[in-house]
């Protein structure tokens, strides 16, 4: 009697957890793709551009400067007596390190203003968010990288876009 009971209490709870499952209402956007394509990120891209135009020529150059020792290096350090050979090769690894250090501050910089511009963003993403929450009488919006398959019409990503770029 007690299994039937048991029985007959667990099939009722299937039969409503499953009618609820089906009357949430769920939507999917990808944050990061609205947010980086807004026009506040392409703001902050042209600014990124011109503070570090720059330093961006510097790392380029001590690239360029690396590869023209490496390939002088390769092509006549056959040639080459060992003091000319050995010369030439700590050339190119302090410039290789030079670059290498020009390259992380660079990418450190630019990374720690990037999550800086995130952080800023994520007052106004949020309140996005709520509001295609509400406009569109979800009970749940999902971010795209949880989410294995959506149908088209469930991906709110665009209408996120635009109310970002009010």
């Amino acid at each position: 009697m007690n299994r039937l009971f048991t029985m007959i209490g667990a099939t009722l709870l299937m039969a409503f957890s499953l009618q609820a499952v089906a009357e949430t209402r769920i939507g999917v956007v990808d944050l990061r793709q609205a947010l980086f394509s807004s026009d506040d990120a392409r703001a902050f891209s042209e600014q990124l551009e011109r503070d570090f135009g720059d330093e961006e020529n510097r790392v380029r150059q001590a690239q360029q400067e690396a590869q023209k020792l490496q390939e002088r290096l390769e092509k006549d350090g056959a040639m080459m007596n060992e003091s000319e050979r050995k010369e030439l090769s700590g050339q190119f690894q302090r410039k290789v390190q030079e670059f290498n250090q020009l390259k992380q501050r660079l990418d450190a910089t630019v990374n720690q203003r990037k999550q800086q511009f995130v952080e800023n963003a994520r007052p106004e993403v949020d309140a996005a968010v709520q509001e295609l929450l509400e406009e569109n009488d979800l009970d749940l919006i999902l971010p795209s990288e949880a989410v294995v398959y959506a149908k088209p019409d469930m991906n709110l990503t665009e209408a996120l876009l635009d109310k970002l770029n009010q």
